[in-house]
């Protein structure tokens, strides 16, 4: 529910610019009480979050930008519930796998000495995100999408990475990422 606050509190206040999401992939619902909507609507919260952080950065610096993606992460993930399996799209070994809140946030915004070769991914002036799903299934209370997520950054350039993410439908009926693999097409 935080997470929802945050993000609809910066949108208004920073007119943030976040494109749309495309909902013509096939969706297998094998039961539970995940909807579709909740999925995207998740998936978009995530990509608000992403453009709040760096408008954060911009705007107020690296305290107002940390404090925010901590904020984040604790409404939007599910390292609350155990580890996560996140997998970012620029992480090298020994540290290619974020399975605590702290190798997150180091992920988010840098400035971490145990991370040293993280330089902040949310930082980068992102300026708008659009997800593009290949497909969703929903089974239980977990929900699993595979797609294209393409990040705008303040100089026109984007940014497309194969993501995956995996949902945990939680006590209070907020979905949570438990799953988070992002990497560069094939090729890239």
């Amino acid at each position: 529910m935080m997470l929802k606050t945050i993000l609809a509190g910066t949108a208004l206040g920073l007119g943030l610019g976040v494109g749309a999401l495309a909902n013509a992939a096939p969706v297998t619902h094998l039961g539970g009480d995940i909807t579709e909507e909740q999925v995207l609507a998740a998936q978009q919260a995530w990509g608000e979050a992403l453009v709040a952080i760096s408008n954060a950065y911009e705007d107020e610096g690296i305290d107002a930008a940390r404090e925010l993606a901590l904020e984040i992460i604790d409404s939007a993930y599910g390292y609350a519930m155990g580890p996560v399996l996140f997998k970012p799209t620029l992480a090298a070994p020994p540290q290619t796998f974020r399975t605590t809140p702290e190798g997150a946030l180091a992920y988010f915004v840098g400035h971490d000495d145990e991370f040293p070769g993280d330089s902040g991914f949310a930082l980068q002036g992102w300026q708008e995100v659009e997800i593009e799903n290949a497909a969703i299934l929903i089974s239980g209370d977990v929900a699993l999408t595979m797609g294209t997520v393409s990040i705008l950054d303040a100089d026109g350039h984007t940014t497309t990475v194969d993501k995956s993410w995996g949902y945990h439908l939680d006590d209070e009926g907020e979905l949570r990422i438990i799953l988070h693999h992002s990497s560069l097409p094939y090729g890239d």
